[in-house]
């Protein structure tokens, strides 16, 4: 089971054609549009850039102040118009596209207004895909896309592939096509906020790993949210490859609406499952067209449940990718994982200090603590984003013998878990590293899982996660 070149480049025929205004052969391409590019982060700054450089007139908005955004200077010494500290409508309104970074909400005032209008909006996923021919193997999921892209570049790359690693992580997608290179494939994570805005984007594998409540700040429902994650699937059809996480609910739920022609590979961590990926006796199984190999997991640095289906998903996109299994097996051994998602900091008289700052939601706690037998002192807490932390009671009452609460969900959270476990509220990260440094004992472990976003207190999670690593290597 494996894409072949010849098979990708005839798929594109059959997709759904791009936008007319994006096709540079016979119609102008993108040249004297009137683009306006919505959201200023690097994926903005990268679209405004791309934009320019194909013959559009951009305009670039954000919310925020210009002292606040990094590389606006690059996009006014080429005379892009650019617009901070708020939106005008009129550039909204005057466009004849509009060009979304992913943290931008669809549902913002001027953007219903454009739409009304009949002005088409778009992702940057969505701009750059009308110009990519090569396979893309995305990667979606409340939790562990970026452990489960990284790992899959990595194993393209120990098998001589050449690859592109970006997307929602590193370079946006659009850098791809702006360094004008060719890869054998694109290993792409996708947010939910990126997938919003696709008509045309389309996979040759994508992999959904879970899916949790989060993002709820944003979306009117934990519905609305799961259907924007389904969107990875919607173009997608004969040859192509959907893997997917038959243990999750939501996932399983929905699987009876994809394209019956589209070649569905399940993996499960809780039964076998067949013509799939699955985990049995310490060892996980390949099991398609009647060829079965095994992975051992004994000597996998990655640890916990939630790292066997990110290792399992992987496997399943190398071997559709066409990678024997020696090179899987090696990379996967030798892989120890990301910063700031279950990394180990250090151990201390037999205490062990986690940080596990990536965790911005409450499915990511879950999954940390499900990983530990010994006793958790947890650090929680920062920018709520609307989950229901009482699916974590069980967990919370079985797992933390201390829960240490900071940032603007603190109260929220207490109020979820209020008799359950003991429950000391601090006013920052600092005083949380060294309450829990007095009350720890030998065997037990400090959890820094906050299942909340950092925006409350910090640049984000990387910082906050950078902290916590000093704060425990000064004790």
């Amino acid at each position: 089971m494996k894409i072949k070149k010849s098979e990708v480049r005839s798929q594109k025929s059959e997709a759904i054609q791009p936008y007319p205004h994006l096709v540079e052969e016979g119609r102008g391409g993108l040249k004297d549009k009137n683009v306006l590019v919505v959201g200023l982060a690097k994926t903005g700054i990268s679209a405004a850039r791309f934009l320019h450089e194909k013959g559009a007139v951009v305009t670039a908005t954000d919310i925020l102040p210009a002292s606040k955004i990094k590389g606006i200077d690059d996009l006014q010494n080429v005379n892009i118009t650019v617009e901070t500290g708020g939106h005008n409508i009129k550039h909204f309104l005057n466009a004849e596209l509009i060009v979304l970074s992913p943290g931008v909400s669809h549902d913002i005032a001027s953007l219903q207004e454009a739409r009304r209008k009949g002005i088409e909006i778009i992702s940057e996923i969505e701009l750059a895909y009308n110009f990519i021919k090569e396979p893309i193997v995305a990667i979606a999921g409340t939790n562990g896309k970026t452990t489960t892209t990284t790992l899959i570049g990595k194993i393209l790359e120990q098998a001589g592939r050449k690859v592109f690693v970006g997307g929602n992580i590193g370079l946006p997608l659009i850098e791809y096509v702006m360094a004008a290179k060719t890869a054998d494939y694109l290993v792409v994570e996708v947010s939910s906020f990126q997938l919003e805005g696709i008509r045309n984007f389309r996979p040759h594998a994508a992999i959904l790993l879970n899916i949790t409540e989060d993002h709820l700040d944003r979306y009117a429902n934990f519905d609305e949210y799961a259907a924007a994650k389904f969107r990875l699937f919607e173009n997608m059809g004969k040859e192509d490859f959907a893997i997917v996480n038959v243990d999750d609910q939501a996932i399983n739920s929905q699987l009876s609406t994809l394209n019956s022609q589209l070649s569905i590979l399940p993996f499960s961590s809780s039964k076998i499952v067949h013509k799939g990926v699955y985990y049995k006796n310490n060892s996980i199984v390949y099991s398609v067209e009647a060829k079965e190999e095994t992975y051992a997991t004994e000597h996998f640095k990655l640890k916990g449940i939630h790292n066997i289906e990110n290792i399992m998903a992987a496997i399943a996109a190398a071997k559709i990718c066409g990678i024997p299994k020696d090179i899987i097996s090696k990379t996967i051994s030798e892989f120890k994982g990301l910063p700031h998602r279950m990394e180990l900091i250090r151990k201390i008289n037999g205490v062990s200090y986690y940080n596990d700052s990536k965790g911005t939601n409450i499915g990511a706690l879950q999954k940390s603590l499900e990983g530990f037998s010994a006793p958790v002192i947890l650090i929680a807490g920062g920018k709520d984003k609307g989950g229901d932390y009482r699916v974590l009671n069980d967990l919370i009452k079985s797992k933390v013998k201390l829960l240490m609460l900071l940032g603007e969900a603190q109260n929220k959270i207490r109020e979820a878990f209020t008799g359950l476990t003991n429950i000391v509220m601090v006013e920052s990260l600092k005083e949380a590293v060294v309450t829990a440094h007095s009350k720890a004992v030998r065997g037990d472990v400090v959890l820094l899982s906050p299942a909340c976003s950092s925006f409350d207190m910090f640049k984000d999670y990387k910082e906050r996660g950078e902290i916590f690593r000093r704060l425990v290597e000064t004790l």
